[in-house]
């Protein structure tokens, strides 16, 4: 699996962290999602696919592999 984020759509809703924070954080300043780990282990692909689901600006990009 490859993680992309487009933090130009990001509402800094911070779903995504609460979902995946091995994967995914956000700027102190403003929020915006932060991509800590574009490859995550498959441990995390559940979690990673439940915060690209629930992405109220859906800024988040998978490919599965």
């Amino acid at each position: 699996m490859k993680v992309s984020v487009d933090a130009d759509k990001c509402v800094a809703a911070g779903q995504c962290v609460l979902l995946a924070p091995k994967v995914f954080d956000q700027r102190e300043e403003d929020g915006i999602v932060v991509l800590l780990d574009e490859s995550p282990g498959a441990v995390l692909h559940d979690a990673v696919r439940q915060s690209a689901m629930v992405c109220p600006a859906t800024a988040i990009h998978l490919a599965e592999s």
